[in-house]
């Protein structure tokens, strides 16, 4: 019984940590506005940015491992589904952005004459 509680918990902690994450932080920087992106342990490939409007979406997805053995605490998220709200309303056909991924960060640029097209690099 202990078991299954144990196990229910570490279920429900980690949905919240997957409701919650990955922080953000957002400034301007010259002409352009700077997104930064916790996502450590995410391969690139598995990242996926899009802008609509006024919301940045972001989604990421990794399988989750094997571990073959007891587990005791599994909070590391295994996907993400974000909504950020931007400063700004972004028309689809004026977006334009770069985006690199580098140590489990993902820093995305919007200049402020904005656009949609999101390329990491």
């Amino acid at each position: 019984m202990a078991k299954e509680v144990m196990k229910e918990i570490n279920n429900k902690s980690k949905e919240f940590y997957e409701f919650v994450l990955p922080p953000v932080d957002m400034y301007e920087d010259g002409n352009d506005l700077v997104v930064v992106i916790d996502l450590p342990g995410f391969d690139k490939k598995d990242i996926n940015l899009r802008i609509t409007k006024n919301i940045l979406t972001i989604k990421a997805n990794k399988k989750e491992k094997d571990v073959g053995g007891i587990v005791y605490f599994k909070h590391r998220p295994t996907k993400i589904n974000k909504k950020v709200i931007l400063p700004f309303s972004v028309k689809e056909e004026e977006v334009t952005g770069t985006a690199s991924y580098v140590a489990g960060i993902v820093t995305l640029r919007i200049p402020l004459k904005f656009g949609t097209e999101i390329l990491i690099s």
